[in-house]
């Protein structure tokens, strides 16, 4: 399986697009806004290579991972939103007052207006879940639902409260967010940040996903196998 992989939003987080089925792609952390001026990069790579969202997934819950929601939304307005629950507060009505406390910490408030009254979640990530029951109402097509079911969410916490991977066993991917690095791992020094939780969450990351697992993360180097790391 070959991702789409595209850089967007002022801190260059990786947005991914992944493969389902015929045209259909899931959108990872899309971060491309008017603050960074690639607003509409994302639907314009969408529309060049004739590929259609099925749904957007969110790793956390940090303004540089969904500050592309609103471009995403206005362009395709019934498009699923998955974060877990724990992160739920960083987007929605809410976002304006939990991203004002984080940006604030971080020294980014002259974001704030890009990540206030952010599109809210219509399904919660669930550890253990396969991402066709995350969004089992949404009714979709057999064929991607097929897709969809050979996802499953992993919680882990320890970057954010809310912080999730996705693994997908048969092709041997993970999508690590920021829980995951090259030679590294997510900071904790952040709001909902905890580093006890966090190296639990690595070595629930080894136990339960095979060394030759290509590990794609939310920023820098992509690719590289778990193996390489431990």
């Amino acid at each position: 399986m070959s991702l789409h992989l595209l850089r967007t939003g002022p801190l260059r987080v990786n947005t991914f697009l992944i493969p389902l089925c015929e045209n259909y792609v899931l959108i990872v952390d899309p971060a491309g806004c008017k603050f960074s001026r690639d607003e509409g990069s994302i639907v314009s790579y969408l529309e060049s290579k004739k590929l259609r969202p099925a749904a957007i997934v969110l790793t956390h819950g940090h303004f540089d991972h969904v500050s592309g929601l609103p471009a995403i939304k206005k362009a395709f307005p019934k498009i699923p939103i998955a974060i877990h629950k724990n992160d739920a507060d960083m987007i929605g009505p809410s976002s304006e007052l939990s991203q004002g406390q984080a940006l604030a910490q971080m020294g980014f408030d002259q974001f704030l207006p890009y990540v206030s009254n952010l599109p809210e979640a219509t399904a919660f990530l669930e550890e253990g879940k396969s991402l066709q029951e995350v969004f089992e109402d949404c009714k979709f097509p057999e064929n991607l639902e097929a897709a969809l079911s050979n996802w499953h969410v992993m919680h882990t916490p320890g970057h954010t409260e809310g912080s999730c991977c996705l693994y997908n066993e048969v092709e041997e991917i993970l999508i690590s967010g920021d829980t995951l690095f090259f030679k590294s791992w997510g900071r904790t020094d952040l709001i909902g940040g905890n580093e006890r939780k966090i190296h639990q969450s690595l070595a629930k990351i080894v136990e339960e996903c095979e060394g030759d697992t290509k590990v794609y993360p939310g920023h820098d180097h992509t690719g590289f196998t778990l193996a390489e790391n431990y």
